[in-house]
């Protein structure tokens, strides 16, 4: 079993003006799938405070962190740029398999700027902020990550 954290990016969800209904699909997916999530959190679209609960995850030894959120075009939409500042290896095959998903869904799923790396041992992802974004994406990506994530962790699967 792998563990697995989530941080929602919300300027408007951190402040309280609404609830975080992201982060749960994401945490009941997860579990469906084995996972253990031992974290989540909602924090607002602020790079500096990003990177950092990013590092903590990942130096916890986190397997698996899931952002979902600020990976649109707005102003302060910086997700990824926290991502790739944070990571030491990027993992550009699950972006690009979230978009070409998305693409057969809608054809705004090729606006995402999400981006996925390694840090330490832990996988980082990025998702939309939407609860179907998130949902879809992630089901584009998950039967493929345990694999992904016992090779990272020095495993034999």
């Amino acid at each position: 079993m792998f563990t697995a954290a989530i941080i929602t990016v919300s300027d408007r969800a951190s402040r309280g003006e609404y609830e975080d209904q992201t982060g749960p699909v994401l945490v009941q997916m997860l579990e469906g799938a084995g996972y253990e999530v031992v974290e989540t959190t909602v924090i607002p679209d602020e790079q500096a405070q990003i990177e950092s609960v990013l590092i903590h995850f990942a130096d916890q030894h986190i397997a698996l962190i899931l952002t979902a959120g600020g990976t649109g075009f707005a102003p302060r939409d910086v997700t990824p740029e926290a991502t790739l500042a944070v990571c030491e290896k990027s993992v550009p095959g699950i972006p690009e398999a979230m978009r070409a998903a998305s693409m057969r869904i809608t054809p705004r799923g090729m606006l995402s700027r999400a981006v996925a790396g390694i840090r330490g041992q832990s996988l980082i992802i990025n998702l939309p902020g939407s609860p179907k974004g998130a949902k879809e994406n992630l089901e584009a990506v998950l039967p493929a990550l345990s694999h992904g994530l016992a090779m990272l962790q020095g495993e034999k699967e």
